[in-house]
């Protein structure tokens, strides 16, 4: 495994695993089987219903606690003080654990600089170990990373070889803040397991495509969460580590960029974030409050 130092000193694997859209009663045997291969960094969000099944598949691992790297995410009907600070705790209790490892705001969104207060002082009580953001955007990147307490230590984007972010990436890295790819394989659109160039690094190197778009993400310094609820491909994705990608592969990877290509998902699109803005409207009629 190769590890990526955050901004606080602590390492974070390279290559983790992802749970999103994993079914929550599946959740814990699909865990167990990624820790079972050799993944040691788990992610998962309160959006995706299923922070228990990690939990239960973490203690029933026999693994140290302190070997395994938990990331978990603030959803955007919890983006204030208030409400970030109890889901927090409530994310603690469905792990079953002191800590979570990386904590990030899932959508910046709401009253997301009070949400993000109140990781800081999670931070502070030793209930996170780093702290982070989500499908964050330059400019409000910048302000986090200038003037917060504890500036982000990592920001997870959209990532693939369609899109692969790189001014994105340079000015993460000018920031100190990790770039993390969340959708690597662009959900398997696009034809991406059957394009030209891919396969013939593929070829060449005598791996999947799989394989070779999570080695050229991690050359350059990018953490990857592929998601895969089948064990073979949980080995097949694991197994990255034992080769490497030279320039002339990696300047083929460049050329797959694909400006055309549309957003997984698209936070420039007023219905889209309609949508997302109407559950945090929906938390706060339930539950009183302010949106801010």
């Amino acid at each position: 495994m190769e590890f990526v130092k955050l901004n606080n000193g602590i390492e974070m694997p390279m290559l983790g695993y992802g749970v999103f859209q994993t079914p929550p009663d599946q959740t814990e045997a699909c865990v167990s089987e990624a820790l079972e291969v050799g993944y040691r960094l788990i992610d998962t969000a309160q959006a995706y219903g299923n922070e228990e099944g990690v939990g239960a598949a973490v203690a029933k691992s026999g693994i140290p606690r302190d070997e395994i790297f938990i990331t978990s995410k603030v959803w955007v009907s919890n983006m204030n003080y208030e409400r970030a600070t109890a889901s927090i705790d409530e994310s603690l209790k469905k792990l079953g654990t002191d800590h979570i490892d990386l904590m990030l705001l899932h959508q910046m969104m709401g009253d997301y600089t009070g949400a993000y207060r109140a990781m800081e002082d999670a931070y502070k009580a030793g209930k996170i170990r780093a702290i982070g953001v989500s499908n964050c955007y330059p400019e409000r990147l910048v302000d986090l990373a200038l003037l917060a307490e504890v500036p982000p230590a990592v920001n997870q984007i959209e990532t693939h070889p369609f899109r692969q972010q790189r001014e994105a990436h340079e000015n993460m890295a000018s920031l100190g803040v990790v770039h993390e790819a969340w959708a690597p394989f662009a959900e398997a659109q696009n034809g991406i397991f059957e394009n030209s160039a891919l396969k013939a690094i593929a070829e060449k190197h005598d791996k999947t495509i799989g394989q070779v778009i999570l080695r050229a993400l991690i050359q350059q310094d990018v953490v990857v969460i592929p998601k895969t609820v089948h064990r073979e491909r949980m080995k097949e994705n694991f197994n990255v580590f034992d080769f490497e990608l030279d320039t002339e592969d990696m300047a083929a990877f460049a050329g797959i960029e694909d400006p055309a290509f549309p957003r997984i998902f698209d936070h420039f699109d007023v219905s889209t974030v309609k949508w997302m803005l109407g559950e945090l409207v929906k938390k706060t009629q339930l539950g009183g409050g302010t949106l801010y």
